[in-house]
């Protein structure tokens, strides 16, 4: 593939200023027919295209943000990034999307690079390591724009999050009214305000109905498929295990649904299940999982609200909460004919 010329080359092959180039090329007053013609007729022929970085530095405006993921191959993480991409493309922004890995340290290179890249402002959902927040702290020092989504913290910039404690508490009130007393949490580490916010939530609800809490039956960990199968193992492996489960991560879903087959036994006969997941994990379970239907394309139209406003100069510290709700399907309906 040959190289694209530059304004500079063309100026050099006709022997002009790079300035009369620009102007020819614009097609702004000044330069003369026959010279915009043949600086017109050059460009076409070497195929000249416009460097959209170049312009934008030079006029102090790159058009661009960033957006980290934990984990962009999830499909939650990956509808997110479609529909921050969707809002920022209307209003005529490109989108670079970086993945952490779900990693503090690689959260933090994330950032580093995008600030290096000159993005106008940076969506941010945290990883589960994050707890240290001086990378954030050095992006307001730099007045760069900052909005969380989806895992959220209490820091000084914009959110964007669902309503946790909300949805956990409809669930576990869905799962106590189908008959469920033995409800089990498995969540993410304490340490995620969004975890935290979700257990809360389940615990707003066994208490509000006189449900004992048995600590032994709230699993709060590391999220991965992995972790998620050896704590729904403990769980059933109890004296007294759940009758029903709580998840508050689509990962968590799938490693407990895959745990109560591997057992042998029965959804759900034998123990419900629901959680935080997408309709795609939902969907792919048999029977069907009931889940909570997070609204993703409103809080990614939310998220690049917020970062637009910010990058306009507003500097308001908003915090916006999308509602999610739960959709039944058959893993929580006891009377389900297989």
């Amino acid at each position: 593939m040959k190289k694209n010329v530059s304004q500079r080359d063309i100026a050099r092959m006709l022997g002009i200023n790079v300035s009369t180039v620009s102007r020819a090329l614009k097609g702004v007053p000044g330069v003369c027919t026959e010279l915009r013609e043949r600086v017109l007729a050059l460009a076409e022929e070497h195929g000249y295209r416009p460097n959209p970085f170049a312009m934008s530095l030079r006029y102090g405006s790159t058009r661009t943000i960033g957006i980290v993921v934990p984990d962009i191959s999830f499909n939650h993480y990956a509808h997110l990034v479609k529909w921050i991409e969707a809002e920022a493309k209307m209003s005529g922004y490109m989108c670079i999307v970086t993945d952490s890995g779900d990693k503090y340290v690689n959260e933090v290179e994330c950032l580093e690079q995008l600030v290096n890249m000159h993005v106008e402002g940076i969506a941010l959902c945290l990883s589960q390591e994050t707890t240290d927040f001086v990378h954030l702290e050095r992006l307001k020092e730099s007045k760069v724009p900052v909005v969380l989504f989806d895992r959220v913290a209490d820091v000084d910039c914009p959110t964007a999050s669902f309503n946790d404690v909300q949805a956990a508490r409809q669930a576990t009130l869905h799962l106590i009214d189908g008959g469920a007393r033995r409800i089990a949490f498995l969540g993410g580490p304490n340490r995620i305000k969004q975890a935290v916010d979700r257990k809360h939530g389940y615990l707003e609800a066994l208490r509000e109905r006189r449900v004992p809490i048995r600590k032994e039956l709230v699993k709060c960990g590391h999220v991965s498929f992995n972790s998620g199968l050896s704590d729904t193992l403990e769980l059933l492996g109890l004296p007294e295990p759940p009758d029903a489960i709580l998840t508050d991560h689509g990962l968590l879903s799938i490693a407990a649904f895959q745990a109560i087959v591997s057992k042998g036994l029965r959804i759900p006969q034998d123990i419900a299940i629901t959680g935080f997941m997408s309709d795609w994990v939902s969907g792919m379970s048999y029977p069907r999982m009931t889940f909570l239907k997070q609204n993703v394309r409103e809080l990614g139209r939310k998220t690049f609200k917020l970062l637009l406003d910010q990058i306009n100069g507003d500097d308001t510290v908003s915090h916006v909460v999308v509602n999610a709700r739960l959709s039944v399907r058959e893993s929580t309906i006891k009377d389900i004919k297989h």
